[in-house]
């Protein structure tokens, strides 16, 4: 054949053409990417048939690809030195929409061991997204089948397509794009150059533009870990996390069941948004064969991951055709739990290898951990076992985790104790620890604001409720020993009642208690003092804290008790200033205390009559 060939598009065609230039993509740079993937593809079935032993045109010339920019022109070159095509080829794969030559090419080999082979494309159509921004398109190649010559193949999209001989070509195929007057901005090289390192950085194949080498960082995440040095992953960190230090950890794995995924994943050193940088957004890309998909991928993993840098590769993405957006969610959601739990997994064996670590990595990414407890019933016992706290039966400052807390409890002992308070002092001074150290049982303490709902919503560990110090069912092996007898502590705990009324519920002997006069206790089994300081800060408890009541436990064998006892018998008015008092003692304590004024008011009061006595 050596006169020009027309070849018209089927009116059902030209429509499909029509879909895919105005409707199928969303952002009209991507044609720069499956444009350089489909070069990729190219060069890749090239070092396959050579591997395979098969004669070549041009053996000696490397697969590349070659980006070129022409302002003047207003023209933007893809050329690669890859497998090429024949006449028969050039027609089939562009003169057909929706026909893909790498699918016929896969069918094709089927038949032998399944090869390594990186091809991208699955749906024929990613070449006509050229038409996008071109109002001609050339295409110039040549097979890398000796024996065939090199063809031109030339459309204006607008119904049909030329084919002519193309003489002495390379091997390869040049794709040549005039562009649209509103595409202009893609003969820039500095416009072409952000598009190919944004989706294609990581092409196993050089991306030369305008004759400079683009793509210099390799896809380390394919490669065997065991032959990467440890400067090429903090290299590859720097690149992907935009972060000059080091990262904190790092975690590099693949697996094939249940879906074939290649990952790289980085903790960074620092947790960015307690710098003040605000919320962050996931910075773990997702790609297909080394084809980015989607930058900062939503729904990759959960969002109290988000702190994670990194790259995903999946092979099995059923991507819809314009490789946009995710086909099946039900996958991305499969995707999502694989990878978390994996990752998750990584955490507890750290945990075990490498203690000191841990703690690092703890302390500054522990509220994520928290958060995933509280929104995330799937991971929430992998995460329970990634939570550290202080314990009583520790030295300050060492943390232990519920799993190492449970292995030492007592036979006895059923449930996990957890005391709020802001620090381990004040956990330690605090009434309702009394009746733990009396009994010498082991209570973990936790000083978060967040804690508070972590035990709300973890409520089991091990097979053990979690329980808060404040609302054990707990007395003392001993019961204490007073100078008031049991029937004028009961008479004690009813004159409190009187006295003190409606701003308590019940008044009750206390059996938990050693160094401590009294300790106010919830009547709403269910809610506790963090819990009301905490909706009390959020302006959201104003009705419930007006009606709300606290019970008072008393501890008879204190003496402010036994000389309290006395006093209302001999001045009721003095014991009942001492008896709000006691009261307003107990809400600092658990820091309920509304407003002060009134209560340090009569505490002077209560030292002018002591005074006067001197």
């Amino acid at each position: 054949m050596s006169k020009t060939e027309s070849h018209q598009f089927q009116a059902e065609i030209q429509q499909l053409l029509n879909i895919v230039i105005h409707s199928l993509y969303t952002d009209k740079e991507i044609f720069m990417r499956e444009l350089i993937s489909n070069a990729a593809d190219a060069c890749e079935k090239l070092r396959f048939n050579q591997t395979s032993g098969k004669a070549v045109y041009q053996p000696d010339v490397a697969p590349v690809i070659d980006v070129t920019t022409d302002e003047k022109e207003g023209t933007v070159t893809i050329r690669d030195t890859g497998v090429g095509m024949t006449h028969g080829e050039l027609v089939e794969n562009l003169g057909t929409i929706a026909h893909s030559g790498t699918k016929a090419f896969l069918r094709q080999i089927a038949g032998d061991s399944k090869p390594d082979l990186g091809l991208i494309g699955q749906f024929g159509v990613g070449f006509y997204s050229a038409f996008m921004v071109a109002t001609r398109v050339t295409a110039l190649s040549r097979s890398a089948d000796p024996d065939q010559p090199g063809w031109s193949w030339t459309s204006e999209g607008m119904g049909g397509y030329e084919l002519a001989p193309g003489g002495d070509l390379p091997r390869g195929t040049q794709i040549t794009l005039k562009l649209k007057e509103d595409a202009l901005e893609f003969s820039k090289e500095a416009t072409v150059e952000g598009i190919i390192e944004r989706y294609s950085s990581f092409i196993p194949f050089p991306i030369q533009l305008n004759g400079r080498r683009l793509n210099t960082v390799q896809a380390i995440w394919a490669r065997n870990k065991n032959d990467i040095k440890e400067e090429e992953y903090n290299s590859f960190y720097t690149f992907v996390g935009h972060d000059h230090d080091q990262p904190l950890l790092r975690l590099h794995f693949t697996a094939d069941a249940p879906l074939a995924i290649q990952a790289l994943l980085f903790v960074p050193k620092r947790n960015f948004e307690t710098m003040g940088m605000g919320r962050m957004d996931s910075e773990v890309n997702l790609y297909c064969r080394k084809i980015l998909i989607q930058a900062k991928a939503k729904g990759l993993f959960p969002d109290w991951l988000r702190f994670l840098k990194g790259v995903v590769d999946s092979e099995d993405l059923p991507l819809n055709i314009s490789r946009e957006t995710m086909q099946d969610t039900t996958l991305m959601q499969k995707l999502n739990k694989v990878l978390t739990s994996r990752f998750l997994k990584f955490l507890d064996e750290h945990s075990e290898k490498d203690p000191a670590s841990y703690e690092t990595f703890y302390s500054e990414f522990q509220r994520y951990l928290k958060e995933g407890v509280v929104t995330d019933f799937t991971h929430q016992e992998a995460l329970g076992r990634l939570l550290r706290y202080e314990s009583s039966s520790l030295e300050a400052g060492k943390l232990t985790s519920l799993a190492d807390y449970v292995k030492r409890m007592p036979a006895e002992q059923k449930e996990i104790y957890v005391l709020l308070a802001p620090n381990r002092a004040a956990a330690e001074a605090n009434p309702y620890f009394e009746v733990f150290r009396a009994r010498k049982w082991e209570v973990l303490f936790l000083s978060d604001p967040w804690d508070e709902f972590v035990v709300e919503h973890l409520r089991v560990f091990g097979g053990k409720t979690l329980r808060l110090a404040e609302k054990a069912d707990l007395n003392l092996e001993d019961k204490p020993k007073g100078s008031l007898s049991e029937e004028a502590a009961k008479t004690l705990a009813g004159w409190l009642k009187q006295t003190l009324g409606d701003k308590v519920g019940e008044v009750r002997l206390s059996q938990r208690l050693v160094d401590s006069p009294a300790v106010i206790v919830d009547s709403d089994k269910h809610m506790t003092a963090s819990m009301r300081r905490i909706l009390k800060a959020m302006k959201q408890d104003s009705q419930e804290m007006a009606g709300a009541k606290h019970d008072l436990e008393i501890n008879v064998a204190h003496p402010l008790m036994t000389q309290l006892e006395a006093m209302r018998q001999e001045d009721s008015a003095l014991a009942a200033s001492v008896a709000e008092q006691l009261l307003d003692n107990c809400k600092v304590a658990a820091g309920l205390l509304e407003d002060p004024r009134q209560m340090v008011s009569r505490l002077n009061q209560l030292l002018e009559r002591v005074l006067a006595k001197k």
